[in-house]
This record gives C-alpha cells, sequence and structure tokens, in this order.
C-alpha cells in the first residue's frame, strides 16, 4: 500500500511552504489551510521534504 500524505488542518498554520515545495501536491482550501489534492503529483522524495519543512510538523505519512 502506497504511503499518502496527510495535513492536520488543526496544527496548520497557512505558512505556505509546502504548498511552494509542492504545487502539485499541496494547496490552500476554502479555510486557508493546506490539504493534499493530488498525493500522486510529486515524488515521495518532494513531499518528504514539504514534510521536513513543515514549521509545526502537521504534515505526516498515512498508510
Amino acid at each position: 500500500m502506497a504511503r499518502i500524505p496527510t495535513v492536520d488542518q488543526d496544527s496548520c498554520i497557512s505558512c505556505g511552504l509546502c504548498v511552494s515545495t509542492c504545487p502539485g501536491v499541496f494547496r490552500f482550501n476554502e479555510d486557508g489551510k493546506s490539504e493534499v489534492y493530488d498525493p500522486n503529483g510529486a515524488s515521495e522524495q518532494e513531499i518528504q521534504q514539504a514534510i521536513d519543512g513543515c514549521p509545526v510538523q502537521c504534515i505526516s505519512w498515512k498508510g
């Protein structure tokens, strides 16, 4: 089973780092929080960079 990134909406501070790092995976939702809209929009390595760079560590792998 493939790993899928997920964003904890309660912890997200809308800094935009994940969106700028992986625009093919993350975007802002109507609440201004980051969300995963295409888990296949970047390589696992690129997604891991977004996870590692998140200042509040609200992105993680599921699966």
